[in-house]
């Protein structure tokens, strides 16, 4: 499970997906439990009902933790984005999610924050940058849900040809891999590592990197990490060296042992 790194298109992955199914089943890493809440309520989003830890407190001040329907987030008035989204993928909820035939599209500001700490939509128009969502409307199993998944305090500024390729490839291998082993949690957010960051607008911090984290309950969890920009450079990583470089713990439950190992997950170059 934890050596080999394959580099595939969205076509290729479905071949690494069945790899994976076998290889996550066969080990057990983690003693988070497995039993999915049956009513939805915001901790249930998390593994264990445990929320992320902020490993570098820096990045605590003017953060606010908002609770939607399908997914939660911790949003910082600082960089006017998320710092992490967190979601509970089950086979049923990506099942319902390809039923629904339309999405909403109505991209909005997140009325539950102050003005000064949130995101507009005037700051991403003409930017150059796709309003890039953390939980992805493609997980969205109804129409509630789906207009949720476009509150600005979800957006993050992503590399266009990024947001639409291989994070969206991304997003779709996570499904399919949900489908096949019955439900993962999911934490995705942005890194801001370099020195020089832009603004939009003199107001929404533009990262440096995306990453998206998964546990599969009692199997494994890895992490993947790409720069914001149009050489989209992918790392597959563990949970221990994702919390190093963004200052993040997604899982903080996850056995220490576990956090060390890199899964055999395909990048989406």
């Amino acid at each position: 499970m934890y050596a080999t790194i394959s580099k595939v298109g969205s076509k290729g992955a479905r071949v690494v997906l069945g790899i994976m199914a076998t290889l996550l089943t066969a080990t057990s890493v983690c003693s988070v439990e497995t039993k999915a809440p049956a009513i939805r309520t915001c901790t249930s989003f998390y593994a264990a009902n445990t929320t992320p830890t902020l490993i570098n407190l820096k990045l605590a001040a003017s953060t606010r933790p908002l609770c939607f329907r399908a997914f939660a987030l911790l949003h910082s008035g600082v960089t006017r984005t998320p710092l992490y989204v967190a979601e509970h993928l089950t086979r049923a909820s990506v099942e319902a999610a390809r039923a629904l035939d339309t999405r909403d599209n109505r991209f909005h500001p997140e009325d539950r924050l102050p003005q000064a700490e949130r995101g507009e939509l005037a700051d991403y128009r003409g930017s150059g940058f796709d309003r890039g969502h953390m939980a992805p409307s493609g997980d969205m199993g109804d129409t509630q849900d789906d207009y949720e998944s476009f509150s600005l305090a979800n957006i993050v500024p992503q590399d266009g040809p990024l947001n639409r390729n291989g994070w969206a490839d991304l997003e779709s291998y996570v499904r399919d891999l949900t489908t096949k082993l019955g439900e993962t949690y999911v934490v995705t957010g942005p890194a801001f590592a370099d020195r020089n960051l832009k603004r939009l607008n003199g107001r929404v911090l533009v990262p440096s990197h995306v990453w998206k984290a998964i546990y599969v309950p009692g199997q494994g969890a890895g992490a993947w990490i790409v720069s914001n920009d149009p050489n989209a450079i992918w790392e597959v990583v563990s949970i221990a060296t994702l919390t190093a470089r963004t200052g993040i713990d997604p899982f903080p439950t996850l056995d220490p042992a576990a956090k060390t190992k890199v899964p055999a997950f395909p990048t989406f170059d």
